[in-house]
């Protein structure tokens, strides 16, 4: 089955929305004029409840089938953009100083409000379809607020299924693999505390650059000799703040990095060994530490059942040639993992085309591929609702 009739009819309203969208950005939880946005479409296309504050700023949006199944299963697009400077020059390029769309929520919102349309006036499935609009993706943990604010047991969802655009995928084409689909991206703070002094005296100081300095290679023994080769994981620093003149050995320095894994074995042995390795060198030096570990969202992972769900939901939009069923993981992070630690569900990539990457001042969403996601958020409430 190729793209639905009806979502290639509504691209170019939807393609107004998301410009607009592109247009006004909002970050984390301060999304109010883009909720306000959903909200009155929602109301608009004459859903059956709309429900707004859902995890601060969030808009759940319920539409009920023609049907009298009770089952209800969970769509989800976030709404946050990122505090970046665009640079694109498009017609509808950011309007607000330092905020732009460079991660495509503008498009996940777009395309979820499509569907909302398409399924308010079809309404050909037994049960319950909740929209859900989450603020505060991009390291707001929005999705952990809504789930906190008690939206699975409100709402009764028992599935959910999430969404996002990926550059160098082509246009037409989805990639979805079961498991570990995206990577729990955690965070660290070590302040190394010792003693500072004259830079021709260096026997006289406990010097924390080179302290650090060590620590940065030894870090990297993670990755190399503690954890299984077979099991991913990313060590990086990022930043080492230290120092002021040219001949002062400083008291203190701070390195600032990220890990990332892809299991929760993995993820207790990268912070068992930091602490173990930082608390041992800075010792041995004479020096002391303070360590601030911090774990954002937990490993995005793909439920069996749903992934086979989504896979064929997929292939039905777009042929099962182009959908990658077991596509490499990334190590980026996605805070949908915590609405997948309490429901069943499977995350799924659209392809974008041949655009700049995420995170990137040059990035846009590709408006093409609107009706390939309607159209999948559509057959997906239709298949998952005929009981």
């Amino acid at each position: 089955m190729p793209i639905l009739n009806r979502a290639a009819e509504l691209q170019g309203e939807v393609s107004e929305w998301r410009r607009y969208l592109h247009e006004n950005p909002e970050i984390l939880y301060e999304v109010e004029n883009t909720a306000s946005f959903v909200e009155q479409k929602l109301r608009e296309f004459g859903v059956d409840e709309v429900v707004p504050g859902i995890g601060r700023t969030g808009v759940v949006g319920i539409i009920r089938g023609k049907g009298k199944g009770g089952r209800t299963i969970g769509l989800r697009a976030d709404m946050d953009a990122l505090p970046l400077t665009e640079i694109t020059g498009k017609p509808w390029a950011s309007k607000v100083p330092g905020k732009m769309h460079a991660c495509g929520h503008d498009g996940h919102t777009s395309m979820l409000l499509g569907a909302a349309k398409y399924l308010a006036e079809t309404r050909n499935f037994n049960g319950t379809v909740a929209l859900i609009f989450q603020p505060a993706e991009e390291g707001g943990a929005g999705a952990l607020a809504m789930v906190e604010d008690g939206m699975m047991e409100r709402f009764g969802i028992e599935e959910v299924y999430g969404m996002h655009n990926m550059p160098g995928i082509p246009l037409g084409q989805f990639a979805i693999r079961k498991g570990g689909i995206m990577a729990a991206p955690d965070r660290f703070t070590i302040t190394i505390k010792g003693r500072g002094g004259h830079a021709a005296q260096p026997h006289k100081t406990i010097d924390p650059i080179f302290i650090g300095s060590q620590l940065v290679g030894s870090l990297q023994a993670i990755a190399a000799r503690n954890a299984d080769p077979v099991h991913s994981i990313v060590i990086s620093v990022t930043r080492f703040d230290a120092g002021t003149a040219y001949n002062i050995i400083p008291d203190q320095a701070t390195l600032w990095g990220t890990v990332r894994t892809l299991s929760e074995e993995t993820r207790d042995l990268a912070e068992n060994r930091i602490r173990q390795i930082v608390e041992g060198m800075v010792s041995a030096h004479g020096a002391t530490s303070e360590i601030d570990y911090y774990r954002q969202c937990p490993v995005t992972f793909n439920h069996d059942l749903e992934t086979d769900h989504a896979i064929g939901v997929a292939a039905e939009v777009v042929g099962a040639s182009n959908v990658d069923t077991n596509v490499e993981p990334t190590m980026a992070g996605e805070d949908f993992a915590f609405m997948l630690k309490r429901r069943p569900g499977a995350f799924i990539f659209i392809g974008n085309g041949d655009t700049a990457a995420l995170h990137n001042p040059h990035y846009d969403f590709d408006d093409e591929a609107i009706s390939y996601g309607i159209s999948y958020w559509v057959r997906l409430a239709e298949q998952r609702l005929t009981e």
